[in-house]
């Protein structure tokens, strides 16, 4: 796979019990967890490119965010 290719999958959790749940880049996550870390205190923004489109994220609002560890194919193949 292409590193460029990569996905990750992210769930995103808000007050008040919403969760969003998408894949996008690494660039895109570590995009999120910069802005976390940075501006959490400062209330700020953070727009979350995923496969389904452009997601911006109030941090304020944010919760948690889970970022799932790359998945591992099981099953049958010639390899």
């Amino acid at each position: 796979m292409n590193p460029s290719d990569e996905r990750i999958r992210l769930e995103i959790a808000f007050t008040g019990g919403h969760v969003v749940g998408l894949m996008t880049s690494p660039r895109s996550a570590e995009a999120l967890d910069q802005g976390l870390a940075a501006a959490a205190a400062a209330g700020g923004i953070v727009a979350v490119e995923s496969d389904e489109g452009v997601h911006t994220v109030v941090l304020q609002h944010v919760v948690y965010v889970k970022r799932f560890a790359r998945e591992s194919r099981v099953g049958f193949g010639s390899g």
